[in-house]
């Protein structure tokens, strides 16, 4: 599978990562594996409540898994894991999670991916998410690296085709 694409752009507000949100759930297909990273309160797990919740139609109740450390949904389309790996105290608790058996099985969305860098496949989205307080509080700046058939719809998760 070879290379990797890049894209960065901001997102200034709720409603822009909410739309990112509908580009990025319209993208997932059965083996999707999304790494989201950044600090916390950067935006990660309102990023992976708005995937879900595009997924669902609806404003689904979408917990953090910080403490379950993964949720399942089966929606309409696809059935989708949320893992936050935050808590992750020993790398033999992520075997235990059965996240490779997300990805097999529909798509997955994880925070804290750091936490178990072995675990991930070749084929991936990473999205790392970060505040720009001098721009104002909600504004975020958004990198998305991709591999595999994630290169060719970058353009697309960045928005870029609309402004054609």
């Amino acid at each position: 599978m070879g290379g990797t694409a890049e894209r960065s752009f901001l997102l200034p507000d709720l409603d822009a990562t909410r739309a990112l949100a509908g580009r990025l759930a319209a993208s997932l297909a059965p083996g999707s594996v999304v790494l989201l990273e950044g600090d916390l309160g950067a935006g990660k797990s309102e990023l992976a409540r708005a995937v879900i919740r595009s997924l669902a139609g609806a404003d689904i109740p979408v917990p953090s898994p910080t403490f379950t450390l993964v949720q399942t949904y089966e929606l309409p389309r696809l059935e989708v894991g949320h893992s936050d790996l935050y808590r992750l105290a020993d790398e033999s608790e992520v075997v235990e999670l059965g996240l490779d058996e997300c990805w097999r099985k529909g798509a997955l969305l994880v925070e804290w991916p750091d936490r178990a860098p072995w675990l991930w496949p070749e084929e991936r989205l990473t999205i790392r998410l970060e505040a720009v307080p001098e721009a104002g509080a909600t504004v975020r700046r958004v990198h998305l690296l991709g591999t595999g058939r994630w290169i060719d719809l970058l353009p697309h998760l960045a928005g870029e085709e609309s402004s054609r």
